[in-house]
């Protein structure tokens, strides 16, 4: 996926992040927002596809499921307590 279509403009917000971790990232990088920014959009890339996958495979549970009550009926017809 490529960069998001969101408004460019950007504002400082607040992170609590090890010293030692900025420390090291600072000696491969110089512009730690950025490459925050970066690998916060990979991590949101993702999560969506996660969603999406979940979801997809829930849908074809369902589907499987509807097939298996149409073949078959549900496995309570016979036992209506009405």
């Amino acid at each position: 996926m490529s960069e998001p279509d969101l408004p460019n403009r950007r504002r400082p917000v607040n992170l609590t992040i090890s010293e030692g971790v900025v420390a090291l990232a600072r000696a491969y990088t110089d512009n730690l927002s950025a490459t925050t920014e970066r690998l916060l959009w990979e991590f949101v890339q993702q999560e969506q596809r996660a969603s999406l996958e979940h979801r997809r495979s829930a849908n074809a549970c369902a589907e499987g499921w509807n097939t298996v009550d149409t073949v078959l009926g549900s496995l309570f017809d016979e036992h209506s307590s009405l």
